[in-house]
């Protein structure tokens, strides 16, 4: 199956999960209807490595990784709070390689997903850091996105993928609002023969740019795709799998919680079947409820 389905994250999914599943229990859960997943905690805090053996231990063969790579590796902090975050970056890198080794020896790590700021544009002292963190990750399969417009712009999208091509780094292709300078476009193509990464944000421009607000993570990815919209997406997807063995395919749209749910119907699209051989349509198997006898 040389195109993956899967969320951002798990344990928001409240969609998937009955009642009785403890939060524990979630991740293995999940596995029985994606056979991906991405991992964003790993964003906020290098995880440490236990935990990524655990949560392949808990899980079936059949359910890989993308992990979020740190913030403080992506520069997403600005200030006194990025030299915080960024630390030693040799001993960053080495902490990040160190926390995902249990995946990559599993044969479980898909990618590692470097996701940078709307503020990293096209300039030459940034393409000297993107040469550096790949160096850094060395034979791990890294993917890379971009959130400044300033890169695939005509005059520097191809020698941006060229690029990409020539450093070895996987695509990250989105779908996402176009707003402003702080938004890319869908650039489907492929830098990598082996695989491509593409994000669904959602399509919430109005919501995009409001990284000040209080609850602007909730209104950023507040967007449910709609029937024509996955059609379209289903034909670009087999486009891509022309250039690319495995296509990974993530759904960030989880505010409302529409991620889940456009899954799988991308997934049904495609003629594709959960990973425990089900309609991924099916609804949720709810415990039996057992009604109390009335004994007076």
């Amino acid at each position: 199956m040389p195109i993956h389905i899967g969320l951002a994250g798990w344990g928001d999914q409240d969609r998937l999960y009955g009642p009785n599943v403890k939060a524990k229990d979630r991740l293995k859960e999940y596995a029985k209807h994606f056979p991906l997943v991405e991992v964003d905690s790993s964003f906020y805090a290098i995880q440490p490595p236990d935990r990524f053996s655990k949560w392949t231990e808990e899980t079936p063969e059949s359910l890989h990784f993308i992990v979020k790579a740190y913030q403080g590796m992506t520069g997403h902090q600005r200030g006194p709070a990025a030299a915080a975050a960024a630390g030693d970056p040799d001993s960053t890198f080495a902490a990040f390689r160190e926390s995902i080794a249990p995946v990559m020896e599993a044969g479980r790590l898909r990618a590692a997903l470097f996701q940078y700021p709307p503020w990293f544009d096209c300039t030459r002292d940034n393409v000297r850091i993107l040469r550096e963190t790949k160096r850094r990750m060395g034979e791990i399969p890294c993917a890379l996105e971009f959130r400044h417009q300033s890169w695939f712009t005509e005059e520097y999208r191809g020698r941006t993928l060229d690029f990409m091509r020539q450093e070895g780094w996987i695509h990250s292709v989105c779908d996402e609002p176009q707003a402003g300078l702080g938004s890319i476009p869908t650039v489907l193509e492929a830098t990598d023969a082996s695989m491509t990464v593409v994000r669904f944000h959602g399509r919430n421009a109005s919501g995009w740019n409001q990284g000040g607000a209080a609850n602007w993570r909730d209104v950023r990815y507040l967007y449910r795709y709609n029937s024509d919209e996955l059609r379209q997406w289903a034909a670009y997807l087999e486009q891509l799998q022309q250039q690319s063995e495995h296509i990974c395919v993530i759904f960030n749209n989880n505010s409302g919680g529409d991620a889940a749910d456009n899954a799988k119907e991308m997934m049904v699209l495609l003629g594709q079947l959960r990973p425990d051989g089900r309609d991924p349509l099916e609804p949720r198997e709810e415990p039996p409820q057992y009604e109390q006898l009335d004994l007076f």
